[in-house]
């Protein structure tokens, strides 16, 4: 068994040891004081970083936000004004090419009605054939006449109605050319009928 005395050695030393431990633990040097401000200096410039680039984030991310809200914007503007132009246009090629087609059977129809037209001589009509070729002419001419102003009327609300402008002067004279037109063959009649007596007596002679 030990003795008293081992016994009160060996709790004076446990003594003496935790004596020592406790003034190592709770002693600090300045560069350990240093080390743990520059510590904590670190890690808060590191928030604040932190804070400044989330701040930044926020900012561009309302920037883009804005932007894509006036792209929306713009986009469903133009798709509007665009869709409306382009049905206009359409629109506007459709009776555009139906006005085209409509010029060009009026053409081919006047083109028609001005051959026929200028086949007419008159002055080359015998007595005998002069009744017939006035009633199928003056029916030619008339049925021009009818055709032309059927024409203006039909072109009178477009861009084209320029082209008849005389038509209204036209109607009003059908009349006049009526007479002008008989006037002309009673003056050149007693011309047309000697030259054809002439020419029978050349031929008979």
């Amino acid at each position: 068994m030990p003795t008293s005395t081992e016994s009160s050695h060996t709790h004076h030393l446990r003594i003496r040891d935790e004596q020592l431990e406790i003034p190592t633990q709770r002693s600090q040097t300045p560069d350990d004081v240093d080390g743990r401000l520059r510590m904590a200096q670190t890690q808060l410039e590191e928030l604040q970083a932190r804070r400044e680039e989330l701040e930044r984030l926020k900012q561009e991310t309302e920037r883009l936000n804005f932007r894509r809200r006036e792209l929306i914007s713009s986009q469903v503007e133009m798709t509007e004004r665009l869709t409306t132009a382009l049905t206009m246009i359409d629109r506007e090629v459709f009776e555009m090419r139906q006005q085209i087609e409509d010029l060009e059977q009026c053409r081919t129809c006047f083109a028609g009605h001005l051959n026929k037209i200028g086949k007419i001589q008159p002055e080359s009509w015998s007595r005998e054939q002069l009744s017939a070729h006035l009633d199928r002419s003056l029916a030619l001419v008339e049925h021009a006449e009818d055709e032309y102003s059927q024409a203006a009327e039909h072109f009178s609300r477009t861009r084209s109605a320029g082209i008849f402008a005389g038509v209204r002067g036209g109607k009003v004279r059908r009349g006049e050319f009526r007479q002008q037109f008989m006037r002309g063959l009673a003056f050149n009649l007693p011309v047309i009928v000697l030259g054809g007596a002439a020419l029978v007596l050349l031929l008979f002679r």
